[in-house]
């Protein structure tokens, strides 16, 4: 006979088995879901990696600038255009909302300085960082100084000019009719290109983006502006050394630091702020010299006694020191724009206009070219100078004017606007993941 056995399980070991099949299935979902997570989060990350990869490459190759262009060569900005590129790369079944963008343009430039700053940061050294510096800490006093000489000398040639046109009436001829025309070099040919100045970057309304993103901390140092300047000359072309083909502008470092809307006037306003400059530093010097303060007495005392009026000595010594000052400026900028070297401070050695030929400054007999000085300093590096002492929003925004211009004249790319160019963005993405479950999260994504 069979013996049977009977199973059975208990209440409580039911409830155990219950339990743990319940635990595994939570543990399933939630694996299922953290997986559904993280294929989202990286649908997501390969989209927007994806999407910033179609950089402008115009603006890398000739700038080493990174950006998108927003309106995708269509010239019509859209941001659901940046949307559908990244559904397209990938993000599907992801709703995506655009909730901060960056543009080049936004806060006076700030995306393009970075990534300015970010190239050059390792093409310079700290040598000429202190050089500029020391140099441009005497700079801005020595133009003030030239502009008040030159206001105090107009003061007293409109009483006494008629006195000292004999010594200086080629100058001071040259001088109301325009300066210009009397420091070019004979040979040097003045370029007529002009620009609208509404339609540049910085003399239009531009799109802004939304949101905050992250400033460079670095970006108003002085080294960092001594980066900028150096990627200002590496990129763009001045008087002397003009750059590139078909650009709307050849003095293109001029314009950057005076903004006109011709070359002509930036250069005309480049070199007015060098003469006051010059200016500035060969006054000082002459009143250090006795020697030449002594030739300068001499003719003030010989015309004072022409003119039977002894007590207008002094008043016409200290016209001919600043008319003779106002002279070396002019051979010293007639050197700069040859080519020639001029050094920043004058001494005994390398002052070059003697007095007796003040008198023919202007006129036909007038053959002062200025002189080639081994310690002196090119144009270039004057604008150097010029460059350090300027407002970092105003170079910036004038050097994305030149950006733009030159890629839309010389690289044909009429398309582009600097104020369409994407450089970071902040999503808010919300994905479908498990049964009508739903998960939220940001992304941020940026050139820098």
């Amino acid at each position: 006979m069979k013996r049977t056995k009977k199973g059975e399980i208990t209440a409580f070991l039911s409830l155990i088995f219950v339990l743990l099949v319940s635990f595994i299935l939570a543990m399933l979902e939630s694996a299922v879901i953290q997986t559904a997570k993280n294929q989202k989060r990286l649908d997501a990350d390969r989209a927007v990696f994806s999407l910033f990869g179609e950089y402008q490459k115009g603006l890398t190759e000739e700038y080493n600038v990174f950006a998108i262009d927003g309106t995708y060569e269509t010239g019509q900005y859209e941001e659901e255009l940046l949307l559908d590129r990244m559904s397209y790369y990938g993000s599907m079944g992801i709703t995506q909302e655009i909730t901060d963008i960056q543009l080049l343009t936004d806060n006076d430039g700030q995306a393009f300085r970075e990534q300015v700053l970010q190239y050059m940061e390792s093409r310079t050294g700290i040598t000429l960082v202190q050089n500029l510096t020391g140099l441009a800490s005497s700079w801005e006093e020595r133009e003030i100084r030239g502009e008040e000489v030159t206001g105090e000398l107009e003061d007293v040639l409109a009483d006494n000019g008629e006195m000292l046109m004999a010594e200086a009436g080629g100058l001071l001829q040259a001088k109301n009719g325009g300066i210009l025309s009397l420091i070019l070099p004979k040979d040097f040919r003045l370029s007529g290109k002009t620009i609208r100045p509404e339609e540049q970057v910085s003399g239009r309304t531009c799109r802004t983006g939304r949101g905050s993103f992250p400033e460079r901390k670095s970006a108003g140092r002085a080294d960092a502006k001594v980066l900028f300047e150096q990627y200002i000359m590496e990129k763009f072309g001045s008087a002397l050394e003009p750059k590139g083909e078909n650009r709307n502008l050849d003095y293109e470092v001029e314009y950057i630091l005076c903004g006109k809307d011709s070359d002509a006037e930036n250069l005309k306003s480049v070199v007015y702020q060098l003469l006051m400059v010059r200016f500035g530093t060969n006054y000082a010097y002459l009143l250090s010299d006795t020697k030449r303060q002594g030739e300068a007495e001499a003719v003030a005392a010989a015309l004072a006694t022409a003119f039977m009026n002894p007590a207008l000595e002094p008043v016409l010594k200290q016209s001919l020191i600043a008319l003779w000052s106002l002279g070396e400026s002019i051979v010293d900028l007639r050197a700069l724009l040859a080519g020639k070297r001029v050094p920043y401070t004058k001494n005994e050695e390398n002052w070059q206009l003697q007095l007796s030929n003040l008198s023919k400054l202007g006129k036909e007999e007038d053959t002062q070219e200025g002189q080639d000085s081994e310690k002196g300093m090119t144009y270039q590096q004057y604008l150097h100078v010029l460059t350090f002492v300027k407002s970092n929003a105003k170079l910036t925004m004038r050097t994305l004017d030149r950006v733009e211009q030159n890629l839309i004249q010389e690289k044909e790319q009429t398309f582009f606007r600097a104020d369409a160019c994407v450089t970071k963005i902040k999503l808010y993405n919300t994905a479908d993941i498990w049964n009508g479950t739903t998960y939220s999260f940001p992304l941020y994504y940026g050139y820098l």
